[in-house]
């Protein structure tokens, strides 16, 4: 039986609109359309109805979606049914951030560990949780059933990083650092480059004042 590919794009659009469904959940609102969550994130009634039919059918005609059911459906679409564990690598600027920011455990990742090889971080602790080295990685992951893993570190310690990452058994890997990594193809790879998306905002924008 052939299965269905689900665009990237609607997958990304499902976790606004969980978010924009939790957010009219706590304003104690039952019921919602297509075109008030149209509205509200900023596309088609169309589009949101598209992209919720790839998984089923979940509202009804004339009626609308139940928000609580609504929600909990996309949750567990997306995996977030229950919480994953999630390592930080790197405590830069940008992984100080990561490590503090309250959004990862409101929406299911819980920061299991933190490493660094920088001496003077190794043993700090943040939100109750000690830097160690990344040469305990392999020895760490495992340890504290850690399946997800972010990189912040630099350009040209991130394969190092990765390859440790990969003996430790993680499953997938959101990379910051501004290289392309080499990972066996089992093992779920998303880059975040923030430069790339400027140029990409950049891009459009010339296009518009041309």
């Amino acid at each position: 039986m052939k299965t269905l590919k689900i665009p990237e794009a609607t997958i990304m659009r499902l976790s606004v609109y969980s978010r924009y469904l939790s957010e009219i959940d706590r304003k104690g609102i039952i019921t919602i359309s297509s075109g008030d969550i149209a509205e509200g994130v900023g596309v088609s009634p169309a589009q949101v109805r598209k992209d919720l039919a790839y998984f089923g059918e979940f509202g009804i005609r004339g009626v609308g979606y139940n928000v609580k059911d609504l929600h909990r459906h996309i949750l567990k679409i997306l995996g977030l049914s229950e919480g994953w564990n999630l390592a930080l690598i790197g405590i830069g600027n940008l992984g100080l951030a990561l490590s503090t920011y309250r959004g990862f455990k409101d929406r299911g990742f819980n920061i299991t560990c933190i490493f660094d090889n920088n001496p003077e971080k190794v043993g700090m602790v943040i939100n109750g949780i000690e830097v160690l080295h990344t040469d305990k990685i392999e020895e760490i992951i495992p340890q504290r059933k850690t399946q997800i893993a972010a990189i912040t570190v630099p350009a040209d310690a991130a394969q190092d990083v990765a390859d440790k990452l990969v003996k430790a058994g993680i499953k997938a890997i959101l990379n910051f650092a501004p290289v392309v990594l080499n990972v066996p193809p089992e093992i779920e790879l998303r880059n975040v480059d923030l430069a790339v998306n400027l140029e990409v905002l950049t891009f459009n924008l010339g296009g518009r004042m041309a």
